[in-house]
């Protein structure tokens, strides 16, 4: 009879794991395909020629109101770094798709939504893309435009 009740239990938790594992992966109301969302979800017409799914990112004309980052000083390491990139070049990152995909799975309009939360302090993606984003436009003096270029073409290649 324990065994019974035991196998019983096994099997709600394991339909439950399975249902919330499905439901994370599933894409929110909000990125599955509004049309009154002010987010740019592929661009085709564009200069690259890859046929990966670009994530969502905002344009020039759509950075009126950013919603803040949060302070760098609440973290450590890279994320630390990253927080401070988000800081500093806001405008910049809310130009780029994040290719941790977070568009589907939270929602994000744009790699800079990655760092209104802590989501992007758990996710290298998030992290390195940032670190990266901040090194082509202050280092290499790349305009918005062209670091989403490059972006575009350095991820878009792991997901081939």
């Amino acid at each position: 009879m324990k065994n019974r009740v035991l196998l019983a239990v096994t099997a709600v938790l394991m339909m439950g794991a399975g249902g919330l594992v499905f439901m994370w992966k599933s894409p929110t109301p909000e990125s599955a395909g509004s049309t009154s969302s002010p987010v740019v979800a592929s661009h085709s017409g564009s200069a690259h020629s890859h046929s990966a799914r670009v994530p969502a990112y905002q344009v020039a004309s759509q950075l009126d109101e950013l919603a803040p980052t949060l302070p760098p000083a609440k973290f450590a390491g890279k994320a630390r770094d990253a927080y401070k990139v988000a800081q500093e070049i806001p405008r910049t990152l809310a130009q780029l798709p994040c290719y941790c995909e977070c568009d589907q799975s939270f929602g994000h309009k744009s790699l800079q939504t990655c760092f209104v939360d802590d989501h992007a302090s758990h996710c290298t993606v998030c992290v390195d893309e940032a670190l990266l984003a901040y090194k082509l436009q202050k280092e290499d003096k790349l305009s918005p435009d062209q670091v989403r270029e490059k972006i575009i073409e350095t991820y878009s290649a792991t997901q081939e």
